[in-house]
């Protein structure tokens, strides 16, 4: 059996997502549970980008446009919040190329929008 990646900050990440979505319940904008988000991480001295910039390359040349990751914590794992009805394939992939374009080997998703908490994990 494998490590797991990032275990300890994981579980850590997973337990304060945890903590915003038993106080603020489902159903708000992505937007409200980003915002909880940076004040806990704050809180709690986690560290973290929020809606860090990245470029992306193609061939020989870097695109006009960027992508901004929700969140990058602990230099090293991607945080993408979602707050919809349920996870799908669409959102892994999506999370699978930024894996990708920014070289880190971890990536969360965690999604607000349902009764419970849920959220998976993308490794590269």
């Amino acid at each position: 059996m494998s490590d797991i990646i990032y275990k300890d900050e994981s579980y850590r990440l997973i337990g304060v997502c945890m903590d915003v979505h038993k106080l603020l319940g489902n159903g708000l904008s992505e937007i409200v549970y980003k915002d909880a988000l940076e004040y806990e991480f704050t809180t709690n001295k986690i560290p973290f980008k929020r809606e860090k910039e990245y470029i992306v390359r193609y061939k020989d040349i870097i695109l006009k446009h960027n992508f901004f990751a929700d969140f990058v914590v602990f230099d090293s794992i991607i945080l993408e919040i979602k707050a919809c009805k349920s996870l799908t394939e669409e959102f892994s992939k999506q999370t699978l190329n930024y894996l990708a374009i920014t070289r880190l080997k971890l990536g969360l998703i965690i999604n607000f929008g349902e009764r419970s908490l849920t959220y998976k994990r993308i490794v590269l």
